[in-house]
């Protein structure tokens, strides 16, 4: 055995994965086809949102709560700064789609919130103009996660438990015997006990055919603006926001660079035939778009998209993730398609993934996440 278990992929999951793992085992190996939190994996553009408050399943919120436990655990033993605690709002439609399923999840999991009306928007957080039978809900968890800084100290992290990472390393084939499972790239190969696989949009071509079948690797784009006035879109008087209005619908970060201010189209995904050729340039129909979505919501933003870039991500046929053991029996752990939603909470699945592979820990109630579950359809 050349270890107790392998980590294929350190991107968003992948680092959080080995990061917990290293803290269970001085026994885990790392593999990065690129490096670290390189420039095109999933968890690029800078920042992604976190927060307590949202649409659908209740059964997210314990795990939300674990990672907000985790993200704070990461800052203090790296000493860097990962979650800018800038709380959240959530905007819409007073009787729309979205707002009244937030506030239910919400009712259910019983999570802290602040209603805002329309004319409280307008006295608070004046850099947003809202229509007339708009609402918000404010999240004072809310906040901005700092993708690559946060995927580069869990791996650092990890480093410092002793976990080997391989980085420059593509893993072209993974195979179970009956002693292990032998991880393969190129000409040279390694077997371990226990394999997680967290590559992303990477993913497919190391999973069975049965998982292929219900996922496709999907292109996520994101733009910035320059601000008017930076001095309004700071952390301090600019939270983190997800908006869906009618007919339009963005989510955002605060600026991080003190000029420029993230403000992109939401659930625009789109089938791309593979990860390593994501078109990085936005179509004219998603640049129009955005465009005059920023114009209306946002006055004090320029409205010229000033940049942006595309990433690719996994997503599966009904949205949620791939956590679990391929079967009872297996020795390959999945902890993939996260379908464009996995960071906020990447550091609690981390947690799951690696101490159920290395099987120190069981979860419950994650039903809905198993990959077994399309082994039924």
């Amino acid at each position: 055995m050349d270890g107790k278990l392998a980590v294929i992929g350190l991107g968003s999951v992948g680092s959080m994965a080995l990061w917990q793992a290293s803290r269970l085992t001085d026994s885990v190996v790392g593999f990065e086809a690129h490096s670290p939190g390189h420039a095109r994996s999933a968890a690029g553009g800078d920042t992604r949102l976190f927060r307590m408050l949202y649409r659908g399943r209740p059964d997210y919120y314990p795990i939300l709560q674990r990672s907000r436990e985790l993200w704070a655990e990461l800052e203090a033993e790296t000493g860097q700064d990962i979650l800018t605690r800038c709380g959240g709002l959530s905007i819409g439609t007073v009787d729309g789609p979205y707002i009244p399923s937030l506030l239910e999840t919400t009712r259910i999991n019983g999570a802290d919130h602040q209603i805002l009306s329309r004319e409280g928007m307008a006295e608070r957080y004046p850099q947003h103009n809202l229509r007339p039978d708009d609402v918000a809900v404010f999240d004072p968890h809310g906040g901005a996660l700092r993708t690559d800084r946060a995927v580069n100290a869990a791996v650092a992290a990890a480093q410092a438990n002793g976990a080997t990472v391989l980085t420059n390393t593509p893993i072209t084939g993974i195979q179970e015997t009956d002693d292990g499972v032998v991880v393969t790239s190129g000409d040279t190969s390694w077997t371990f006990e226990r394999v997680i696989v967290a590559s992303g949009g990477w993913s497919q071509r190391l999973m069975p055919g049965y998982l292929k079948a219900h996922t496709e690797t999907r292109r996520i784009f994101l733009s910035w603006f320059v601000a008017r006035d930076a001095a309004q879109f700071t952390p301090e008087k600019f939270p983190i926001f997800i908006r869906i209005s009618g007919d339009r619908s963005m989510y955002g970060a605060p600026t991080v660079d003190g000029v420029t201010v993230k403000a992109t189209l939401d659930g625009r995904g789109k089938p791309t035939p593979a990860a390593d050729s994501v078109p990085r340039d936005l179509t004219e129909a998603e640049i129009a778009e955005t465009t005059e979505t920023v114009t209306e919501f946002f006055p004090g933003l320029f409205p010229s998209i000033v940049r942006s870039d595309a990433f690719p991500d996994l997503y599966t046929s009904d949205a949620q993730p791939l956590l679990g053991f391929l079967d009872g029996s297996s020795r390959i752990y999945s902890a993939t398609g996260f379908s464009g939603a996995g960071f906020k909470m990447a550091s609690g699945y981390g947690e799951i993934a690696a101490g159920e592979a290395l099987g120190k820990r069981s979860f419950d109630g994650l039903e809905f996440v198993r990959p077994q579950r399309f082994k039924k359809i």
